[in-house]
């Protein structure tokens, strides 16, 4: 009796092999989206909002499960757990990825671009769309940019000008081009997990972070930051990867529905992001705990001269031609 069991298990087997999937993938495939926000931020509505569409799309063929708030992985872990296979989709601040192609690190250079839409013309154009593409012998495919928005400044002084950060502890990702904007106005930087930035601003192990107006409200950041500059100097955004073994490895009817379902996703995201934090702006301002600092088109001349710098700085690792195609992008035409 074990025997006649056994054989069509053996045919089961080769026939999956043959077809190039696993049995438990011709059942199910099981995608491990991790993050480190909340579900109300953008990223997290994009995560929920891509579970919500595998579903009703591809029914018993996918499964998504959706970590966030560093449930599953920490941001010191995650690209680890990715590469490992433990996870399967992330969608990494852009800070992350200097370790697998220094370019990328052009989305750090601060006062590069004027506004998202000035993001979106880079992101789009040739030269953006490249970077996505640019880390797959390192064993990662991006699949599109998220916006979470532009940066804004908080501190427990005011910051109108750059000498007044000067002496400052500010919480920066793992990032040296971050390290260095805030060594360009002598202010300290400090590499921390956005687990723990909320208290080392409530201990005083820092006394300032970037952030746009999302992730300051929805992590509470402005209950213990006193002032709020509106800077607008950097972008944060993220870049959805998955681990290229398992995208190249998924059958092809899946994979380009899951690539139709993450366009739609992408447009929805981003069109939210500049909702979502103009709503949270005005949360805060409600919120009474913070002043909201506006600079004069002089202050952030002075800001934007005082960290330039940096640009010339990490010309040799990202390009020269990489960064005036940036900078380009602010021209609408």
């Amino acid at each position: 009796m074990m025997k006649r069991i056994a054989k069509p298990i053996a045919f089961i087997a080769g026939l999956a092999a043959l077809l190039g999937v696993s049995i438990a993938q011709a059942e199910e495939i099981v995608i491990k989206f991790s993050h480190v926000v909340a579900d109300s931020t953008p990223k997290g509505q994009g995560a929920l909002m891509f579970q919500k569409l595998v579903k009703e799309r591809l029914g018993d063929k996918v499964r998504v499960e959706v970590y966030p708030n560093s449930s599953l992985y920490g941001d010191g872990k995650e690209m680890e757990a990715l590469l490992l296979g433990d996870v399967q989709m992330l969608a990494p601040s852009l800070a992350k990825f200097d370790k697998y192609n220094e370019a990328v690190q052009i989305f750090d250079l601060p006062f590069l671009f004027d506004n998202l839409a000035a993001v979106d013309r880079f992101q789009a154009s040739e030269s953006g769309q490249a970077l996505l593409s640019s880390m797959e012998d390192k064993g990662i495919i991006g699949l599109g940019y998220w916006h979470n928005g532009m940066k804004q400044l908080s501190a427990n002084k005011p910051l109108h000008e750059p000498k007044d950060a000067r002496g400052l502890k500010f919480r920066v990702q793992a990032s040296n081009v971050l390290e260095e904007q805030f060594k360009q106005v002598r202010a300290v930087p400090r590499k921390m997990s956005f687990a723990e930035v909320y208290q080392g601003l409530q201990t005083g192990v820092v006394n300032g972070a970037e952030n746009p107006w999302s992730n300051i409200y929805s992590q509470k950041f402005y209950e213990v930051q006193d002032y709020i500059t509106e800077s607008d100097h950097g972008v944060l955004d993220y870049m959805l990867i998955t681990n290229a073994k398992f995208w190249n490895g998924l059958p092809d009817d899946v994979r380009n529905e899951l690539n139709a379902i993450l366009a739609e996703v992408t447009t929805e995201v981003n069109d939210q992001a500049r909702a979502i934090n103009e709503r949270d702006k005005q949360n805060i301002i409600k919120a009474g705990t913070s002043e909201i600092i506006q600079l004069t088109p002089q202050q952030r001349s002075e800001w934007r001269e005082a960290m330039r710098p940096v640009w010339k700085k990490f010309e040799g690792q990202i390009g020269a031609d990489l960064i005036e195609a940036a900078e380009k992008s602010n021209s609408a035409t």
